[in-house]
């Protein structure tokens, strides 16, 4: 009987699930993705793609309940004895990944407003699995954790004082994608390289960019929460706060109405009134798809160049995530209006996806890193329960 560690890492619209053996390193034994969750959703693993027979509508909860059941199905010769979840607020509370108690549900409970499109579904990954399988640790690993690097300046607004030391700062976010990629940083930029200043855009449904220094998070550009930064697939990114209060004062919309606007009616879906998900915008021939298009782009070339003034220059830029790993010519826009940075594009390489996207002339290296926050989770879950 194989001991293994299960790992859900609940999105805004998906569901990752990896499952790996119980020790340092791991072997993978199982990897799958739900999409489209509240839009009919669709499985993907070994056995192909499959929509779930769920209803359209089916929540995170009702799809989580019928992975956990179908894991059982499939898994005869595999012990589950820990699972790990991806928690995406910590707060300053979390600075490393913890055990799952009551206390630790709690005061994930409390962050919920923080991170409310993400927060629910990974309490609903953790309530679903201690029905399943009630006598297994269970492990919250925490987006925020990584940019606790970060200095002062790079955390806190220009608030009263009395709202910082609330806890009003700035938290970042995807810091388990980011801890992977700082770990692989060396294997492809190599180990004086990995060491100094690079710029990673996890671009996906959700997106954001981090400044590394030293593999360390230095600055990144989602804040208090994760609306903040990048044009996403329903969030809006940068806004002035001046517009809530106008749709709220003139607009006549209430507060959860207004939340709701820049929170699931923004992004790439408001922008084109088409779709939140890249792909369906590609396709598309409407000049709306176009331009939402090229917001994200524009959004993504702005935070480049916020980070680098930052870094006080730039080394390297990485791209990763959905968008990131898979779309080249997302990656080609951004990187052709770098070229100002010392970028040097490597159109071919670019084009079918090779690690290096740029020419070895190129003053900044550009490169594409696959992330694996699944991996990433399981090795912090197999270090706290070894402890």
């Amino acid at each position: 009987m194989t001991k293994a560690i299960l790992v859900l890492n609940s999105g805004s619209s998906s569901i990752k699930y990896g499952l790996f053996k119980a020790e340092p390193g791991g072997e993978k034994l199982m990897r799958g993705v739900i999409e489209r969750i509240g839009a009919g959703a669709e499985i993907e693993d070994t056995r192909g793609r499959m929509s779930l027979p769920l209803p359209e509508t089916a929540g995170h909860m009702k799809v989580l309940q019928w992975l956990a059941a179908d894991l059982l199905e499939r898994l005869e010769d595999v012990e589950i004895v820990a699972a790990g979840h991806r928690v995406v607020h910590g707060g300053h509370e979390f600075g490393h990944s913890a055990l799952v108690n009551p206390e630790v549900i709690g005061q994930i409970l409390e962050l919920s407003p923080l991170a409310p499109a993400h927060q629910p579904h990974n309490l609903a990954g953790i309530a679903a699995l201690g029905q399943i399988w009630p006598e297994i640790p269970q492990v919250a690993c925490f987006d925020t954790a990584f940019h606790q690097t970060q200095p002062r300046l790079a955390q806190i607004y220009a608030l009263p004082r009395a709202l910082t030391e609330e806890g009003v700062l700035r938290y970042g976010f995807h810091g388990l994608s980011y801890d992977y990629i700082a770990s692989q940083l060396p294997k492809h930029l190599g180990a004086g390289a990995a060491e100094g200043r690079v710029i990673v855009l996890h671009l996906g449904h959700g997106a954001s960019v981090c400044a590394m220094h030293g593999r360390k998070s230095v600055a990144t550009s989602m804040g208090f929460t994760a609306l903040d930064g990048l044009v996403m697939g329903k969030r809006c990114g940068d806004i002035d706060p001046g517009v809530i209060f106008y749709l709220m004062r003139d607009k006549g919309l209430s507060l959860v109405e207004a939340e709701a606007v820049v929170s699931n009616e923004a992004g790439l879906l408001g922008v084109s009134g088409i779709s939140s998900d890249m792909r369906d915008l590609q396709s598309s021939d409407a000049p709306e798809a176009k331009e939402a298009i090229d917001l994200f782009v524009y959004s993504a070339v702005k935070q480049i160049g916020s980070m680098a003034a930052t870094l006080e220059g730039v080394d390297a830029i990485v791209f990763t995530a959905g968008i990131g790993e898979n779309s080249p010519e997302i990656r080609r826009k951004i990187l052709e209006r770098c070229c100002w940075l010392g970028v040097d594009l490597d159109v071919s390489a670019n084009a079918i996806g090779r690690p290096c996207l740029t020419t070895p002339q190129s003053r900044v290296s550009g490169w594409v890193i696959r992330t694996d926050e699944e991996r990433e989770i399981s090795e912090q879950t197999c270090a706290l329960i070894s402890k």
